[in-house]
């Protein structure tokens, strides 16, 4: 039998966030191995899909506010008598806005309806939402479409306590995610690109940080800890990978800390990911102390080329790391930041030796990580039968 499931979430590619890449790694990995994935999404302006599987998309509205997505309407009835009509054996959702109503709606009381917990969606409103009564609406919203599931995901075993913090107290599942980045270095002629692109000779140690361009990314932590390091006399080049509503004020602060011409480099959003992967695979180690991702997809695709990363003790992208093995766990202080790194250079290879652990046991491919899944949907296909 066809195993039909739909798969829905508020972004997807060309919108690049963690959770769009990870419904791409979903549908192009179940439609390659397991049956037939139809991505539901809000219309973005000019946008043609070129996909194996349907990407269904339904009308939107930009919104208002700072964040660069779309509102998409979930109400429409042809849309729902549409969706309704593919008669899927599962529907997953990732996002608690208007795809949780849809989701909801599409799935009525005979589909299982799954949801997956990607991100601390209260730090998200607290941003963007200041009207404090409008504020506590959004979060009973979320949690009110949360409440619809079958079953309830979240990635890591700390994005179950920002769940639960917002009041929900279901039963959770873990499912981490994975990275579609191959195990081992890029090509060696990409690798040379990127490192005349952007002047690196092997010199000093190379740092990077990939993700959006925001504050709550602990941003302001890696540059005033850098800079410490920097005072302290150890030379290095930190490459921003990313762009964001915070990336012009970012760049003034690092302007305004006054590091040495070419030490910091702001690259832009890197949209092909074998770049990406080169950029990794030159690296000495991934600077990633954000305490606000559930997960961190980037550790996993950093570690994929043999590249460490440098994690705040006790956050959830640090699940899994041991400190001086496979990884650097630190205080959330920029002191504790340029400690760490500075008591790394003064050892020989060691972050070689680090990123070489890394890809040993952090490593974790979205093959992996869907074949997980696909066998948890049997499961809860099969008891909402006996139901």
């Amino acid at each position: 039998m066809d195993f039909k499931i739909g798969l829905l979430n508020d972004s997807f590619p060309p919108t690049i966030d963690g959770v769009a890449n990870c419904v791409k790694n979903y549908a192009d990995i179940i439609c390659e191995k397991y049956g037939t994935p139809t991505v539901i999404t809000p219309e973005y302006p000019h946008v043609i899909d070129n996909y194996p599987y349907e990407v269904y998309r339904y009308s939107s509205v930009k919104f208002s506010g700072k964040m660069p997505y779309r509102v998409g309407n979930p109400f429409s009835p042809a849309c729902i008598v549409d969706l309704k009509a593919k008669n899927f054996d599962i529907i997953h959702n990732h996002c608690p806005f208007a795809s949780g109503l849809l989701a909801h709606y599409i799935a009525g009381k005979k589909t299982p309806l799954v949801f997956t917990y990607h991100t601390k969606f209260d730090i998200d409103i607290d941003n963007y939402i200041r009207n404090e009564q409008f504020n506590t609406i959004s979060k009973k919203f979320i949690l009110n479409n949360i409440k619809f599931s079958d079953e309830v995901w979240c990635v890591s075993h700390g994005s179950v306590e920002s769940l639960r913090s917002l009041g929900y107290k279901g039963d959770v599942h873990v499912m981490p995610n994975g990275t579609d980045f191959k195990k081992g270095k890029a090509d060696q002629k990409l690798i040379d690109e990127i490192k005349h692109l952007y002047k690196i000779d092997g010199s000093v140690p190379i740092f990077v940080f990939c993700g959006r361009m925001m504050w709550y990314k602990n941003i302001k932590l890696i540059l005033d800890g850098l800079k410490l390091l920097n005072k302290d006399g150890y030379n290095f080049k930190m490459l921003f990978i990313g762009g964001g509503p915070d990336r012009a004020p970012i760049e003034h602060y690092s302007n305004y800390l006054g590091f040495p011409k070419g030490t910091i480099e702001f690259t832009g959003p890197i949209y092909d990911r074998e770049k990406i992967r080169a950029v990794y695979s030159i690296a000495d180690l991934l600077l990633f102390p954000s305490t606000y991702d559930t997960s961190g997809l980037v550790v996993k695709e950093a570690a994929a080329c043999d590249c460490a990363s440098l994690l705040v003790k006790g956050s959830c992208a640090s699940e899994g790391i041991t400190d001086g093995v496979d990884g650097v766990l630190i205080e959330e202080t920029p002191e504790s930041l340029a400690k760490a790194i500075a008591d790394i250079i003064k050892i020989d290879g060691l972050f070689n030796k680090l990123g070489k652990a890394a890809g040993e046991n952090v490593y974790f491919s979205w093959d992996d990580a869907v074949a997980m899944a696909y066998e948890r949907y049997q499961y809860i296909i099969e008891n909402q039968k006996r139901k």
